[in-house]
């Protein structure tokens, strides 16, 4: 379980292909804390560290995730949002992310506001009904606040801080991002649909 404060930006040295599996090697800030069987947020996906050496911390994808999620892009070079798992001692600054990445979105614009930039992502228009204005969302692991809704976009606005210290900073037109809706809007959807079967099928 995570909240969408993003602790450190990795960086991919490394990428190699297993079968159907890819594995990842990251390099950054946090990676020598990191333990072997620890679940951390790579871009809003929860992977199981495998390995640590060094700077270094290695992660597997497996097909199904790589289907669902934009880590089959990444090559070395590319800059990783990381966040550890909550401790339950504590506030929560963003809000509840599972980790568990729900699909891909596209980067349609990138608009300087003086201040603040803001983004829109375009997304698949079945998910419409877990985007709410002023909700939250998680894109590429990071805990937003949506706005100017259509059923198949929305925009989030970056302060420079959030812009600095995550891989927003490299978002551009055309770009994949991965999106989790609100694990409580989900339940919610979920429950409404299924009241919903039961009455027609009376």
């Amino acid at each position: 379980m995570f909240t969408g404060i993003i602790e450190a930006v990795g960086t991919v040295k490394s990428k190699e292909t297993r079968g159907t599996n890819v594995t990842f090697q990251i390099e950054s800030a946090i990676s020598p804390e990191l333990k072997v069987d620890q679940s951390i947020s790579h871009n809003g996906v929860c992977l199981t560290v495998e390995n640590v050496a060094g700077n270094t911390h290695q992660v597997t994808a497996i097909a199904e995730t790589l289907s669902v999620t934009n880590l089959g892009g990444w090559q070395p070079g590319t800059l990783v949002n990381l966040e550890r798992c909550m401790m339950m001692n504590g506030r929560i600054d963003g809000h509840i992310v599972q980790g568990h990445v729900d699909g891909i979105g596209t980067c349609t614009t990138v608009v300087e506001k003086n201040g603040s930039t803001e983004f829109t992502i375009a997304f698949d228009e079945q998910s419409a009904p877990l985007v709410i204005e002023k909700g939250s969302i998680s894109l590429n692991g990071i805990s937003l606040t949506v706005f100017n809704i259509t059923a198949t976009s929305f925009t989030v606005a970056i302060i420079p801080y959030t812009i600095d210290h995550t891989n927003m900073r490299q978002l551009q037109a055309g770009d994949k991002v991965n999106l989790e809706f609100d694990v409580i809007g989900k339940y919610i959807l979920r429950s409404a649909n299924l009241k919903m079967r039961k009455c027609e099928s009376r």
